[in-house]
């Protein structure tokens, strides 16, 4: 997963409006917004594909300081790289499903049915 930061002026440029989404929203579905700074001005959010450039949005290597950890509020944490890892294998496990949704994938898909659909989960959310 790579992380980036992106200012408040460049939020629409790359989500785009509640009313008017940008034409390749889609290709940011697999992107989530996991921390911001308390005045909104920028936020950090991680995604499985490099992304093009634009004004405002940068590629980083570490958490920069002054950000409010946001993607699950009630872990009270400070954002840091053990959150992060955190962060990736929290989404990891809510795309498998629960484990009697697993179970009946491999009832009815046998076990290399099951694998491959977890096999996806894992490419498109790498560690």
């Amino acid at each position: 997963m790579k992380l980036y930061k992106l200012t408040e002026s460049a939020w629409t440029n790359f989500f785009g409006t509640f009313d008017e989404q940008i034409d390749n929203v889609k290709d940011r579905s697999d992107c989530t917004v996991i921390a911001q700074k308390p005045d909104c001005s920028e936020f950090l959010f991680i995604c499985k594909d490099t992304q093009d450039e634009l004004d405002g949005l940068t590629l980083l290597d570490a958490i920069p300081p002054g950000f409010d950890f946001t993607y699950c509020q009630e872990w009270g944490l400070t954002i840091n790289d053990a959150v992060l890892a955190r962060t990736i294998l929290d989404i990891r496990r809510k795309a498998y499903g629960t484990l009697e949704s697993q179970l009946d994938d491999i009832y009815h898909n046998g076990i290399d049915g099951w694998k491959a659909t977890i096999k996806l989960t894992k490419d498109k959310y790498p560690k």
